[in-house]
């Protein structure tokens, strides 16, 4: 009897237990849960407000899956074989990883190195040059460039329209019988914005979820020195355009095609540093394969021109005159922006 008792005893415990395993694991899924799964779009803690405002363009589920849904569809390229993800992949934190120029329809080839897509809600323009102002339309530009996806508006809707799944979708996601361009840039709006990337070891920091090692932190603090008043936290970028001095003679003028102001010659918009490791090759052309070597460049490569930042002078001279040590610690801390957990997520990608 009193053996039977026990064994009773050593059931129930182990039911607990296997209880309060499904129970945290349950609490787990929820925490975890991609903030693009929700009805609501959700902002991270420590971010500031976002300058997209959603207004119309209702944020839902079912919108950011259309987006995505859209963004992986080569259909959208005048011949279907590009898509918006063959150049801005998910495991490259959404750019064109390893490529300083992205090859588009019938071998075309980009101007400009591809930009991450991720944390564009709170992008005040878009390019390299700014040369798009919305979110809303930035797709415009890739999806008619005859050296990328070079199809136009007109076409991409008619294909919309007579595809047997996109007129239930779209009408299930804005409640109209067909699809239109201002359907499609949204949908496409409500995905690119879903895509946040808040969840790297900087972040766990912040939350006190994760320490910085001596050579993280250090680097955090030359970063702060020399680095920060570009690329600023947490977004890692002010989204300001800096002639950052990679020529002194500049064959893309940069923002100038855009302003066609003299002092805006050979400026390009400041990228973020977050998930830096893995978007090389870096500059708007691609021009560095590697961390060290942007480094190395800020600290003794800077060339002198007439529009050249004041930020990346020191003492009258060009160059931030980092020694060995500190670009090393730099790119320490700049590995504490990797975010994991956004490049894995199968829920970002068809």
């Amino acid at each position: 009897m009193g053996k039977l008792l026990r064994l009773k005893q050593a059931g129930v415990l182990l039911l607990s237990a296997v209880l309060l395993l499904l129970t945290a694991c349950s609490k787990k899924e929820v925490q975890d849960i991609p903030k693009a799964t929700t009805d609501g779009w959700v902002r991270p803690a420590h971010f500031p407000e976002p300058v997209y405002r959603f207004g119309d363009n209702v944020y839902s589920k079912a919108g950011f899956e259309l987006g995505r849904k859209l963004f992986f569809d080569p259909m959208l390229s005048r011949d279907g074989t590009i898509s918006c993800a063959s150049c801005h992949r998910q495991k490259d934190a959404f750019a064109d990883g390893g490529a300083a120029f992205s090859m588009g329809i019938d071998g075309g080839i980009s101007r400009r190195n591809s930009p991450v897509v991720f944390n564009m809600a709170w992008n005040k323009s878009f390019m390299w040059d700014g040369g798009v102002n919305h979110i809303e339309v930035m797709p415009l530009a890739p999806l008619t460039n005859p050296a990328e996806m070079g199809d136009n508006i007109k076409n991409i809707v008619r294909k919309l329209n007579q595809h047997p799944e996109y007129p239930t979708l779209f009408r299930q996601v804005f409640n109209r019988d067909t699809v239109d361009d201002q359907q499609m840039f949204w949908a496409l709006a409500q995905y690119m914005s879903g895509l946040i990337s808040a969840n790297a070891k900087y972040d766990q920091n912040i939350k006190g979820t994760a320490s910085l090692t001596t050579d993280e932190q250090e680097g955090l603090t030359l970063f702060r020195q020399h680095c920060a008043s570009c690329h600023s936290e947490p977004l890692f970028t002010d989204y300001s355009f800096q002639n950052n001095g990679i020529d002194h003679v500049f064959a893309d003028s940069g923002r100038y095609r855009i302003t066609r102001n003299d002092e805006d010659w050979g400026r390009f918009k400041v990228p973020t540093l977050r998930n830096v490791t893995l978007s090389g090759p870096y500059m708007h052309d691609g021009r560095f394969n590697s961390l060290e070597e942007v480094l190395a460049h800020y600290a003794n490569g800077v060339q002198q021109s007439a529009t050249l930042s004041p930020l990346l002078q020191k003492n009258g001279q060009p160059g931030l005159g980092l020694s060995d040590n500190e670009q090393q610690k730099i790119i320490s801390f700049l590995h504490t922006l990797t975010d994991e957990e956004f490049v894995s997520n199968p829920y970002l990608v068809e």
